[in-house]
């Protein structure tokens, strides 16, 4: 796994897995490795009530409700549909569900302005039809085909940037859980196997790119995720993902708890701008999402690593806010600008802390940039 960039879900915590699998006794559908409890208790970890001889670690933070109405929808005939903001952890949540139930969460099909029917159903080899005809052997099968044909999770990220003619052929294969190769005279239908699903992806800021037809939506149970408010499971995801950054980098480098709550009460501050802001030029174009709280800290992390004094200092991480979060010029620079004089500022003189090195890294990271 060390030569991997990014190990997949199965893969990073494949031994917890094959734990997991060989002391659980519950049922389990169709072909499935883990049990929908076993299932759920690897995304959100073990409790003492669970009796386990080992711990299990927490690798997706949010209400317990919407991991097993996930799991509930996985288990039935229909798809599932996680819908929410950018950043707040869909992805990651169907790569977790793929890699319990079938040990698989790599059949993935990117939903895009050019992605076609061909990346859902089928394509060909051209050398090889050319040479041998058209035939099963010469067939390109897509990720859904291959999870129908295994009885795996396949996944379909941001459904709702591909066009209605992708979503349509989406329609017969949650409806008829087969596909049809008319190009074939013999062996022309690929049927699905017990275990096959699907898990999509949307993001609800893409609402009116291209809405979802009614007829697709009733092949889907949808689970909104929402942004992650709560300041103490903003803190656990943060955390948890740094830290995964700094094993992965083999950096040793501490996160200071009082630079933790400055960035926290900085995305808080700018979220409560957004909701009070009386247009869209008046807000940041970032989602502010936990997502992209991780970002401005392995920015942080990273520079003070490599060009920094190894120490995360409240300076750099301004330095990383603000130039993650300035995307327009100059209306971001315009909004973050009113955030230090405005907020920043009193807060430094009455708080003191690490807020005053924090404002004047701010300022003149702005200062670069205009």
């Amino acid at each position: 796994m060390s030569d991997l960039l990014r190990a997949p879900a199965e893969i990073k915590y494949a031994e917890e897995l094959e734990w997991l699998e060989s002391v659980d006794d519950g049922p389990k559908p169709f072909s499935w490795r883990l049990s929908p409890k076993m299932v759920r208790l690897f995304i959100l970890g073990s409790e003492r009530s669970d009796g386990l001889d080992r711990e299990i670690s927490q690798k997706w933070y949010g209400d317990r409700s919407f991991v097993e109405r996930s799991i509930v929808t996985l288990a039935s005939d229909r798809g599932l549909l996680l819908i929410g903001d950018p950043g707040t952890g869909k992805s990651w949540l169907a790569e977790l569900l793929s890699a319990a139930i079938c040990r698989n969460s790599t059949l993935v099909v990117q939903g895009t302005a050019g992605t076609t029917e061909d990346h859902i159903k089928y394509s060909w080899n051209v050398s090889m039809v050319i040479a041998k005809g058209q035939s099963r052997e010469s067939m390109i099968p897509s990720p859904i085909m291959t999870a129908m044909e295994s009885g795996a999770i396949g996944r379909f990220e941001e459904l709702t940037r591909s066009t209605s003619d992708v979503q349509d052929a989406l329609i017969s294969i949650l409806s008829e859980k087969y596909i049809s190769v008319p190009e074939l005279d013999s062996d022309s239908i690929v049927f699905a196997k017990p275990g096959f699903s699907v898990i999509a992806t949307a993001n609800s800021r893409d609402r009116g790119v291209n809405d979802l037809s009614s007829a697709l939506k009733r092949r889907f149970n949808f689970v909104r995720i929402p942004v992650v408010t709560n300041k103490k499971s903003e803190v656990e995801i943060v955390r948890f993902r740094t830290e995964e950054l700094l094993r992965r980098h083999q950096i040793d480098l501490e996160v200071p708890p009082t630079l933790l709550d400055v960035l926290l009460q900085s995305f808080a501050d700018l979220r409560a701008s957004a909701v009070s802001a009386g247009s869209d030029d008046e807000k940041l174009e970032s989602a502010l999402s936990t997502a992209e709280q991780i970002g401005v800290l392995e920015d942080a992390v990273l520079h003070s690593n490599f060009f920094g004094e190894r120490a995360l200092t409240a300076r750099t991480l301004a330095s990383s806010l603000v130039g993650s979060l300035a995307r327009r010029e100059p209306e971001d620079l315009a909004i973050l600008n009113k955030y230090l004089h405005g907020v920043v500022e009193p807060r430094s003189k009455e708080e003191g802390g690490s807020w005053p090195e924090f404002l004047e890294g701010g300022r003149d990271a702005i200062a670069t940039l205009s």
